[in-house]
Parts: C-alpha cells; structure tokens; sequence
C-alpha cells in the first residue's frame, strides 16, 4: 500500500465514504457529516457493568496501538515491524499433543491459534479442548454479533453440552450420584486456553445447573444405545440455544444473571465445531465460520476440502430450506439486501431471540426487565414479521474419515474468509509447513570466533528467511489476510495501516479473524490402517 493509498483511506472515512460488504448483522450507517459511526441495532458489546472485570491483556496491546477516532488531529499509519509483530502476536495459542511417556499417540499432532480484533472489544471467541470422559478433542471457532455476549456463553459452554451428549449412561449415573452426595465431580473436559483468554466465573454455577438438567434429561430418555457423535452435536447445539432462551425468561437470583442472560439471548453468534477422534472428523457447523482440510496429493500438489457451507443468502440450499418453512406469500421478503429479514447476514446463529420469538414474547420480556436501554438493547421488529422463527442453531454436521494425505484442518470466522480463498489458505499453511520442515543450516565457526564473524552467520541465516517466519501458522494467516497486496505479497505499509485504523473505521475494512489450525499425526492414521 503506497502512502497515497494509506493517504485514501484517511481521507474516504473523514468524508464519509462507506465501503460495501464488511458489515456484519445488526450494522445500520449512520453520517454526520465529517464522521461515521455504527450504531448496532441491538446490542452493543459490553456484558458486566463497568468496573466488574477487566479487558485481557491482548485485547489492551491491539488498542495501544489503534487510532480511537478519525478525529484525531495527528494521525499516523506507522507501526515499526517489531510492533506490527507484537500486535499480530498477542493473542497466539499452541499446543502440542502429547501421551505420558512423551510420544504422540493421537491422530492430533498439535494445534496453533490467533485471533485479531476489528470490533473493540472483539466479539469472536474460540474453544479448544480434550475429552476427559469420552475419547476425542475439540475445536471451536465462535463469530459474535450485535456483541459479544453470545459468543463468550456459547464458547465456555457447548464443548461441554457435547461431551455430555457423548457420555455412557453408566458415566451419567456416576456424575449425577456424585452432584446428588456433594463429592467431588470428575472433570469434563481439559481445557487449552490463552492465558488471556475471558472467562466469566461469576455465571459458571447457573451454567453447571443447567447442564445438569440436560444430562437429567439424557438419563429420563432411557436409552442404553446413547448417540451417534452426529446425533450428540446436533442435539448439544439445540439445546444450548434452547437453554439460551428460557434463562433470559426464567426468574434470576440477581441483576447480574439477569443482566447476562439478557444481553446473551439478545446477541448472537455462529458456531463451527470439530470433533477429532483418532480417524474420525466431525465438523458442526451452524452460521458463516468455515472449516477446510488440506490435502497432500501422491504427487506433491495440494488440494483443498471444504467440511462446511456458508449460511446465508448466497446459498441455494439455505434460500430453500427457509421458503419450506415459511408461507408462499413470504418468499420475497424472506431475505432483503442479502440477509435474513434485511437484517442478519448468516441465516443460522444461536441466541439472536428477535429472530426466534413472537413479537408477545419479545415484548413481554423486554418489558419485565430492568433497564434494558442502559444493556443497549432495543425492542425492534423488522418488517414482515409474521411467522417466526425465522433462525435456527441447528447444525450441519459433516462426517470425514481421516486419511494418511489429510495433514491439517483449518477453522476460521468469516473475517479470514473474506480476505482469503480456501485455496489460498491452503496455499499458504502448506507452504509455511514446508518452511518450517527445512533443516536449519548448521553454524559452522572458524577458529578463533569473534563478534563480528557471528554476527555474519546470523544475517546469512536470516536473509535466507529464517529468521523472520512466523512460528504460529494462524499469525501468519493473519498477516497476509489483513496485509496482502494484489501480487500476494505482505505490504509492510498497508499491515500497518490495516493495524492502526481507528474504531470508528477499522470495521469498513476488516472484520474480527479468528483462526484455529490443527495438524494431523500421518503416522498415527496410517498405523489405524495397518492394524
């Protein structure tokens, strides 16, 4: 990106020059003059009151370095590369897999993640987890809208609406006798998280209750077969959703629960979830998040193999599962703009109750509550609202078994995918894989070694690119998403400026990205083959 362009993008937001097509649900543009700002219809993205938690530390090292208005008098593009890394950094996760005696055993050899805020503060979340119950791991990429309410529930809680879905009957009992006696709950899931990453503590006992009652209700089925893994993640998404809508009707202990489960329930999120266990992928997918193996083919080439379809206006098979459910007279409004109702890009998301409810219901809730207008959240029925519910949280699940050439699946929010093909991002995982996979040239010392010798080595070792490759694929995902120039190359001036756009403009460019990149063991799928 030249200067002029950089020049460009100040100029197009202090003279009000909307781009097309990076809005999210919910957005309506609003000029005053010589400023723009997006009202959210909605919610807005706070969950407590102010002073009740505080913003990790990622999230305050992207904003040091972001502009807060357009306003601002001395305004500046210019981030050194070392900040440009710290930025991009920040929010990097990577774990690898390992059994006790330090071998992999598992078909997951590692996993890397990151994620980059557009909205301040970002409203995606993510999950990665392993089954303590059950066998497997799990993977979740959440896209919040209207907020980030419903994603931060959806992502501490439907991993575990999972799990359970997964478990014995005889499991079950154990759980449920040892909640009855007051003993000790052997844990669910393990958890892999960023050390950063938000978890609401204050809510976790009224989310337990309701799991229990989810996996009471499992055991009142009476069926000793349990579910199919597919049967499990369709049944876990519907209920969260399910549970999503009743505790904002149910009566709450305090303000705070009261509070949560309003702003929850009046936000939204989509979801894609993966399962892993041994050969066996399952990806859920509910909304706009995307999931793709990449393949490597005999020869050496790789392929691309897309596990989810986008919900949303531009897709056929979505366009015709709404005009089933939903009278003759009502095909033409069905989507307005490309969105569901005019109002919502993906056409299936949990939470999102304004899409869900009656207009009685809505007005019933909002009425009986405290000061909803203080929560941001607002009454609103969009035109041709006769015959809800118009969303839905149920699932697509796709099932893949895992070959020998499957090396790794990519999970994202839409923000990546809006910038980059899935043959692209294949593309560039691969050859990052490649990259890293060369052997290191060995340093070799003449005798006697002086300073200056060595500082030789290291600017041959890191002109030869070595150097300066980033170690966690979704880092480096991130930066040729956001900083990519029409040749495909990384402009450092354009990451800069995509980095340092202020709140009230960074949204016409960018969405939140989120990534999550999993690789597989080759040798472990080939040895479930051979045995």
């Amino acid at each position: 990106m030249s200067r002029t362009v950089s020049s460009w993008i100040l100029s197009s937001a202090r003279n009000s020059i909307v781009l097309q097509g990076k809005g999210r649900g919910y957005s309506v543009c609003i000029t005053n003059r010589n400023k723009i700002k997006w009202k959210f219809v909605f919610s807005k993205t706070h969950l407590f009151p102010a002073g009740s938690f505080s913003l990790d530390n990622t999230l305050s090292l992207q904003k040091a370095f972001r502009h807060t208005s357009t306003e601002e008098e001395h305004f500046s593009f210019q981030l050194s590369p070392s900040q440009i890394n710290d930025v991009l950094r920040a929010g990097e996760l990577s774990h690898k897999i390992l059994d006790l005696s330090g071998k992999n055993a598992n078909s997951v050899l590692r996993f890397e993640s990151n994620q980059l805020a557009s909205n301040s503060p970002i409203e995606d979340r993510r999950s990665a987890a392993t089954c303590l119950q059950t066998a497997g791991m799990m993977f979740g990429v959440f896209d919040g809208h209207a907020g980030s309410a419903c994603a931060q529930a959806v992502s501490e809680r439907l991993l575990h609406y999972i799990a359970v879905s997964l478990m014995s009957r005889q499991t079950l009992e154990e759980i449920e006798l040892a909640v009855e006696s007051m003993k000790p709950v052997r844990p669910i899931l393990q958890w892999h998280r960023h050390p950063n990453d938000i978890e609401y503590r204050e809510i976790t006992s009224q989310y337990f209750e309701n799991l229990r009652v989810y996996w009471q209700h499992l055991l009142d089925l009476d069926t000793e077969t349990g579910f199919s893994l597919e049967e499990a993640m369709v049944c876990a998404f519907k209920r969260l959703d399910s549970d999503i809508s009743l505790e904002v009707q149910a009566p709450q202990e305090n303000e705070l629960m009261r509070n949560v489960a309003l702003q929850v329930a009046f936000s939204g999120a989509t979801a894609c979830v993966a399962h892993i266990d041994g050969v066996h992928l399952h990806v859920a997918n509910t909304g706009d998040c995307r999931a793709i193996l990449g393949v490597c083919e005999e020869d050496g080439t790789w392929s691309t193999l897309p596990l989810t379809r986008d919900h949303n206006a531009y897709d056929e098979f979505e366009i015709r599962r709404l005009k089933r459910e939903h009278p003759r007279s009502e095909e033409k409004t069905l989507f307005v703009n490309d969105r569901l109702l005019g109002i919502l890009m993906p056409s299936r998301a949990f939470g999102d109750v304004q899409l869900k409810w009656s207009k009685e219901l809505q007005h019933s809730v909002l009425e009986n509550s405290c000061d909803v207008e203080a929560l941001n959240i607002y009454q609103y029925v969009p035109p041709n609202y006769h015959t809800p519910p118009y969303l839905t949280a149920e699932p697509e699940v796709t099932y893949h078994k895992l070959r020998s050439k499957d090396k790794f699946l990519v999970i994202a929010s839409d923000g990546l995918w809006e910038m980059l093909s899935n043959e692209k991002v294949v593309q560039l995982v691969a050859g990052h894989l490649t990259e890293l996979n060369v052997q290191k040239p060995q340093l070799t010392f003449k005798k006697p070694v002086n300073l200056g010798y060595m500082h030789n080595l290291l600017l041959q070792r890191k002109s030869r690119g070595l150097a300066s490759l980033d170690r966690n694929i979704a880092t480096h995902l991130i930066r040729h998403a956001i900083g990519s120039n029409e040749y495909g190359e990384v402009d450092p001036e354009k990451l800069a400026a995509m980095l340092t756009l202020p709140e009230d403009l960074a949204r016409m460019y960018r969405d939140d990205i989120t990534v999550t990149v999993v690789y597989f063991n080759s040798e472990t799928i080939e040895g479930h083959y051979r045995n």
